[in-house]
């Protein structure tokens, strides 16, 4: 190491510049004083020429940006085998999640064709594949059930003398709630793009989202249970509604129907063999086997040819209409109780879809308008909502094989929901003996690559603790609280952690690296001395009203200066000082009266007068041990409110007054612009006192001690 280090060639700078504080930065730079009013900057956003109108109108519909200009020959036959590879995977699992949504699977057919074709046209990201995603479809499952409950339709029997569901009444009912709660979280991402909110999702962070879409996986989990061992459990909504629902599974474990689990085994065991066997032989095969497809038909044909239903009452998917639903309003007021759950599906829902498309962006060189995929989902799960879909993101597994098998645009998407077409008006009814354990069994297997996310807890305790505590923060309080009420604890504590650490900062007293103009802690390295006189201090944190005192206070600690004790000791000696000059004076006014009455005698005294001199002022700046300056690196600062001003006003005024200058360095321009805002400067607190690097504050203190010695006075 010391070798490689030694071997490393060093490129070595010489740079000779005169000590320049904030007034010489200007001077010498040509500071600009420009200030655009609210008037001229609306004036300029609302000016408007033929190249921006075709801009803008192209930035809303990318498709007329990139379509007119597609390669055919070199993106058309791997478009062509993406768009049919992930057109086949999105059957098994649009049905799939539509068990997730708790509404009849067609409408995850629904769900996987008109959202995907309004992304199309409006979309930006060439590589991620939308539609159903089980995150999304558990979600959307928790307000269908929650707002039409099976209690809800429930009739008398009198035939059998016992209670029964109305399952058509209820269907229908819960799809309106889907469609409605999908329409409004649209409607949610659309005002959030066209007023350019796009950033929200930078509230999302990596760890926060890994942990809440491990957590939802596992509500997905025991939500399907009650497919996979053939029994009529409750799912509970709400806070530990997924205790509730766990409970209440345990309790009916006794009711197990043995054909529906066996067949939900037998179909995990036979899907996790041939996804392993599928990514053996990815490397060999052009195309990979789409195993899940495989898996319905197989399962199809063998319910029907023995007769699941009727012979071991094994639950199958029911009847799929063939064809396309005619628009229709959604329930506008149902649209009160679920604006909550409309918020958190549009923020899963984007942050889940720009996350993935900034990640492929990047691979392959292109850029994601974070804002434009805000409107593009927005308008795919409006509409979608109109055609009574449900909520739709992105997926990962589909993304990887629409990836791998040559797809480069959005046409690929584009042809995988032409694919869908195709299924819906003529092949999805010939799935309806599918046992919906086969379904749920599916889910299980595609949920694998989320449960490999608990590795990220020993990786997170490695490198970062705190996002590891998000991590395992999210992850609790998803479980315990519906994903939605999950969603906002978790921001809500992600912020805090945040918050907390700008309150908690490190605070250290900064050195020289011998030979350089290079400042470092102290605490961390060997090599590194303090200027003598000179007190360094810098907050790893910006300053704010959170953390003004503590810095204050930490200030004090560092410097071994605490300037309250100073001043009030300073005020004990100066109020002494006024007590004996007093004394004094009365005491010379004295002897001045007894040396006129010698001198009205006309006897000459004057050599017997006695001149009495007040004593040394005890001044405490001449206090060796107090530092000559202090220096504030405020470096790490990117802003300041008033109370940051103010403290920094405070400690110049208050330090000044016990005889310690205070300087600034490492000011960016728009702290400076804070300062200049927040009244700091004065006549008696000048720009003079703010300088670039620390090296110049340093080397000013230096050459004010240096003239203050020559003039024989103290700095």
């Amino acid at each position: 190491m010391v070798v490689e280090m030694e071997s490393r060639k060093r490129v070595g700078y010489h740079v000779e510049r005169d000590v320049m504080d904030e007034i010489v930065v200007d001077s010498v730079a040509d500071k600009l004083d420009v200030t655009t009013s609210v008037k001229d900057k609306l004036k300029e956003s609302m000016r408007c020429s033929g190249p921006q109108v075709k801009s803008c109108f192209l930035s809303c519909i990318p498709l007329l940006a990139w379509l007119p200009r597609y390669p055919f020959k070199e993106n058309a036959f791997g478009d062509l085998v993406s768009g049919i590879s992930v057109g086949i995977m999105h059957l098994p699992q649009g049905m799939a999640y539509a068990l997730l949504a708790a509404v009849p699977p067609v409408f995850g057919l629904y769900s996987s064709f008109y959202p995907i074709l309004i992304y199309f046209i409006f979309g930006t990201s060439k590589h991620i594949s939308v539609g159903t995603y089980a995150v999304m479809s558990v979600m959307i499952g928790s307000v269908t059930e929650r707002l039409a409950p099976d209690s809800d339709f429930t009739l008398w029997n009198n035939i059998s003398n016992s209670s029964e569901i109305n399952f058509e009444a209820r269907d229908i009912e819960r799809v309106k709630i889907a469609a409605a709660v999908t329409f409004l979280s649209g409607i949610f991402q659309l005002l959030l793009g066209l007023v350019q909110f796009g950033f929200v999702v930078t509230y999302l962070s990596e760890p926060l989202v890994r942990a809440y879409t491990t957590a939802a996986a596992i509500h997905v989990i025991v939500s399907q249970l009650k497919y996979s061992f053939g029994i009529s459990a409750t799912r509970f909504s709400g806070p530990l509604s997924l205790i509730y629902t766990v409970l209440e599974v345990c309790s009916l474990l006794g009711q197990t129907n043995i054909g529906t689990l066996v067949v939900s085994i037998v179909t995990i065991v036979c899907l996790i063999i041939a996804k392993e066997l599928n990514s053996w032989l990815a490397r060999k095969l052009p195309v990979p086997v789409p195993v899940e497809l495989i898996a319905i038909i197989i399962a199809t044909v063998l319910s029907w040819q023995f007769d699941f239903k009727t012979e071991y009452k094994v639950e199958v998917v029911g009847s799929i209409p063939s064809g396309l639903q005619p628009p229709k309003l959604p329930a506008f007021s149902m649209m009160g109780s679920m604006i909550g759950d409309a918020f958190a599906l549009a923020v899963v829902g984007y942050g889940i879809a720009i996350s993935l498309g900034r990640i492929f962006a990047l691979k392959y060189g292109y850029k994601v308008d974070s804002n434009q995929e805000l409107v593009a989902l927005g308008l795919s799960n409006s509409i979608g909502g109109v055609f009574q879909c449900f909520a739709i993101s992105c997926s990962m597994s589909r993304t990887m094989v629409q990836i791998s098998t040559g797809g480069k645009t959005q046409v690929a998407g584009a042809l995988s929901a032409i694919v869908m077409l195709v299924i819906l008006l003529w092949i999805g009814s010939l799935f309806e003996d599918l046992p919906k354990a086969v379904l749920a069994a599916i889910i299980y297997v595609n949920l694998h690559g989320m449960m490999k996310q608990f590795a990220d807890i020993p990786s997170l305790w490695r490198s970062n603790k705190v996002d590891m505590l998000v991590w395992l923060v999210t992850f609790v309080l998803t479980l315990l609280l519906n994903p939605d009420l999950g969603l906002a604890a978790s921001i809500a504590f992600s912020m805090l952690t945040v918050i907390f650490r700008t309150q908690l900062p490190k605070y250290s007293l900064l050195g020289q690296v011998p030979g350089t103009d290079i400042y470092r802690p102290v605490e961390d390295y060997n090599q590194v001395t303090q200027i003598p006189g000179i007190v360094i201090f810098r907050s790893s944190a910006t300053l704010y009203f959170a953390n003004a005192e503590m810095y204050t206070d930490h200030l004090y600690e560092k410097s071994g200066v605490d300037v309250t004790k100073l001043l009030n000791h300073k005020k004990k000696l100066e109020a002494k000082r006024l007590r004996q000059e007093k004394k004094e004076a009365k005491k010379k006014a004295k002897e001045t009266v007894e040396v006129s009455e010698l001198t009205g005698n006309g006897q000459q005294s004057g050599k017997d007068v006695v001149v009495v001199v007040a004593g040394p002022q005890l001044d405490p700046s001449l206090d060796p041990s107090l530092p000559k300056a202090i220096i504030l690196d405020l470096s790490p600062v990117n802003f300041l409110d008033t109370v940051g001003v103010k403290t920094l006003r405070n400690i110049i005024k208050d330090y000044g007054d016990a005889g310690v200058k205070v300087f600034l360095s490492g000011c960016q321009s728009c702290v400076i612009e804070n300062l200049e805002t927040g009244d700091f400067f004065s006549e008696k607190i000048t720009k003079a006192v703010i300088f670039s690097t620390v090296h110049d504050a340093v080397l000013h203190c230096q050459e004010e001690d240096t003239k203050k010695l020559k003039n024989g006075t103290h700095f």
